[in-house]
């Protein structure tokens, strides 16, 4: 029998006073739409933690210092080019000037207790899942 498997992303949370940073997207799926920053982990050259961390500098320019593993989506519809599992991150500590880049056309903090925009894949489950954490 052949198995096939999905592939593995890290999203990150940078949260401050309430306000949650997300990025505008520069390319499909859901280009143009916000979201965690994140990506697709770079396969037999780093773990997830260390995806996380470059994914973070590469798309907000931030330095990311700690982080814990918050929680993991694995639904098979929740990313539109196949199954992907993506491993979602709280960064703790980090520090840098704030800088769109890579994946991202810009970047801005929304209050994550107001009206959010549209969040592409699950985004909006995550940071559901992550106001529940913080009650």
């Amino acid at each position: 029998m052949k198995y096939k498997n999905p592939a593995s992303t890290s999203t990150i949370i940078i949260e401050d006073n309430n306000e949650v940073l997300l990025v505008k997207r520069k390319r499909k799926p859901y280009q143009n739409k916000w979201a965690l920053p994140g990506g697709f982990i770079n396969y037999g050259k780093e773990t997830l933690e260390e995806c996380a961390i470059r994914e973070g500098k590469e798309e907000t320019g931030y330095l990311i210092k700690e982080l814990s593993l918050f929680e993991v989506n694995s639904h098979p519809k929740r990313d539109p080019r196949g199954h992907v599992i993506d491993h979602v991150y709280i960064i703790t500590n980090y520090s840098g000037k704030g800088k769109a880049g890579d994946d991202a056309k810009a970047m801005k903090r929304f209050n994550i207790y107001q009206p959010l925009p549209k969040l592409a894949f699950d985004h909006s489950k995550v940071l559901r899942d992550y106001e529940q954490l913080k009650k």
